[in-house]
């Protein structure tokens, strides 16, 4: 048990995917598919004798653990909302966009679920160090979204029932990973 919350994990385990290091892959050595005890992180860590496994690696098999079992819309909206890898976060947004039911013309669409994968940063000018996404400031505009000016309570019920559903599916993915974890033993229980 090695995590305090699911969303903790889930964090964790895409923020590890982002990191430029061979050795996270290390765990993989430690699986052993077929074998009785093969398929737990705990098996994992005990089968690592005294070097142990570290976050990193328990990071990397959670990641792949939740990636091959969550379908793959909660694994998207995960992906979207958490992820820190540039490319993943902007093919699981892509995903995403095609799921949501909406009068709202497409590029609205596509507008509203990117603004909410990456809410804009304070005092950010599109420009970061990291690989991390950041829209420019007009991106932003809901007058950027659609181009037959539409009264802009309709661009705010769009937008609004949009990331509604965007975060009904995260809520469902937390709850599912969570079930998942919790199978796995890896989740620290609080009390009460």
């Amino acid at each position: 048990m090695i995590y305090t919350s699911t969303l903790a994990a889930v964090v964790s385990a895409l923020a590890a995917e982002a990191i430029d290091n061979t050795s996270k892959q290390a765990w993989q050595k430690l699986y052993r598919p077929g074998y009785a005890e093969g398929g737990s992180l705990e098996s994992l860590m005990r089968s690592s004798g005294e070097k142990g496994i570290t976050r990193m690696d328990a990071d990397c098999w959670v990641y792949a653990r939740l990636h091959s079992q969550l379908i793959p819309r909660h694994w998207n909206a995960l992906a979207a909302k958490y992820s820190t890898h540039r490319q993943k976060k902007r093919d699981a947004i892509e995903a995403l966009i095609p799921l949501i039911a909406t009068p709202a013309p497409r590029r609205f669409l596509g507008m509203a679920v990117y603004t909410w994968a990456i809410p804009k940063l304070k005092g950010v000018q599109g420009k970061r160090s990291t690989d991390m996404i950041v829209l420019e400031d007009w991106f932003y505009s809901m007058d950027n979204w659609e181009s037959e000016g539409r009264p802009e309570s309709t661009r705010r019920e769009w937008r609004r029932n949009i990331h509604k559903v965007v975060d009904e599916m995260v809520k469902e993915a937390l709850a599912e990973a969570e079930g998942i974890l919790r199978a796995e033993g890896i989740l620290i229980e609080m009390a009460a």
